[in-house]
């Protein structure tokens, strides 16, 4: 796992003669305090690393700092904007689709834009209807072409003093618009390497399928890559085609549809039942005259459908495996708890969490392997 540091040399003396090493990157492994209550090192944390090897450029993570916001899938830490971004086609725009990765985004809680891209493979009318439909749903679309250059400009200011993540399904062009807005070109496939942590190579492209007009994943994790603006930085994030909306629950899906907000903020009286869910309650203010309340009946459904699964195999009984103590130094820390009595079941959401977080420390476990023998290979 790749580390670049950010300060050095307050508790080191040695440093303060040899000046500051901000910008070094450190090949660093995780402490196993920090496995053992699963306290899972994301892309974007801020972290404290011990034993460094200014030599070697190797270090341990021994442990991370809080986060002011995350997001699980793709897993970034401490993210301030996340970019939806789509294609008008090639593949074609899916209402669908989009709705699902737009109430996933919602989800996180952390401010949200949309990026149409492709604009230069359709007419001036489809642009027009799809911004004043996306305007109807409560979002201003970026409608742009990496193609041409089209919009791209304006995204400049929105990009500035943020830490970003670009959030959409494969073959839409993510990484077309990063190549693009770190001023690279977009290069075929079999010209280059992929992006790993080196920031001055170029994110490899692939091309969107003609037969099923989907595309294939060109990314294959997530890497942080600065921006040629002020305070800037990317995440280079895998595609994927179905959120699974594990954070989205039947109370709060509500809340994650702007219109339904507007409706309620708009309103002079409240629901008729202060449980309400907007779907044929007497006396609901929101009503389903509105373009996404089918989309919004279906999710509801499903998530409903999965709650009542879920409680059914696991419970309601909600538990954990970690408290977190306040240090001295005013950094909240994370101590392990005593082991669960066996009788206890564990909260249906902590399953999901589990079986995520060990796939996923599996996979950073091979690649920080593969990371160590790459770097003693090449010494």
């Amino acid at each position: 796992m790749t580390v670049v540091v950010e300060r050095a040399g307050a508790l080191d003396d040695g440093l303060r003669e040899e000046g500051f090493r901000a910008g070094i990157k450190l090949l660093c492994v995780v402490r196993a305090l920090l496995k053992k209550i699963r306290r899972r090192v994301m892309v974007g944390d801020s972290v404290l690393v011990s034993g460094i090897d200014w030599t070697d450029k190797r270090g341990m993570i021994e442990d991370v700092l809080q986060r002011r916001s995350e997001t699980s899938d793709p897993p970034v830490a401490n993210v301030d904007l996340l970019l939806v971004l789509f294609s008008l086609d090639r593949p074609r725009l899916d209402p669908v689709i989009l709705n699902r990765f737009l109430v996933e985004a919602e989800s996180t809680g952390i401010p949200l834009a949309v990026v149409l891209n492709k604009a230069d493979l359709v007419t001036q009318e489809m642009k027009d209807s799809w911004e004043k439909r996306l305007t109807e749903w409560g979002y201003k679309p970026y409608i742009c072409s990496v193609e041409t250059g089209m919009g791209l400009h304006d995204m400049a200011p929105l990009l500035e003093d943020k830490t970003s993540v670009v959030f959409g399904p494969s073959g839409v062009g993510k990484s077309s618009l990063i190549n693009f807005l770190r001023g690279r070109s977009c290069l075929p496939p079999d010209d280059i390497q992929a992006l790993d942590e080196v920031d001055d190579e170029v994110i490899r492209v692939n091309e969107v399928s003609y037969r099923t007009g989907s595309g294939r994943h060109t990314t294959r994790h997530v890497s942080l890559l600065h921006l040629p603006f002020r305070g800037a930085m990317l995440a280079d994030t895998p595609g994927f085609s179905y959120p699974n909306l594990s954070m989205v629950t039947s109370n709060s899906l509500a809340s994650l549809f702007p219109e339904v907000r507007a409706r309620l903020e708009k309103s002079e009286f409240s629901c008729g039942f202060a449980d309400c869910q907007h779907i044929s309650e007497p006396d609901c203010v929101v009503g389903g005259d509105w373009e996404r309340y089918p989309y919004y009946v279906s999710l509801w459904n499903e998530v409903h459908k999965r709650e009542e699964h879920e409680k059914a195999v696991f419970g309601t009984k909600q538990e954990n495996d970690m408290r977190f103590k306040v240090r001295e130094s005013g950094v909240k820390q994370a101590e392990p708890m005593l082991e669960l009595k066996k009788h206890r079941r564990t909260s249906r959401r902590q399953v999901r969490q589990m079986v995520d977080s060990d796939v996923r420390e599996q996979r950073d476990e091979q690649r920080e392997l593969d990371e160590l023998e790459n770097a003693d290979a090449a010494v």
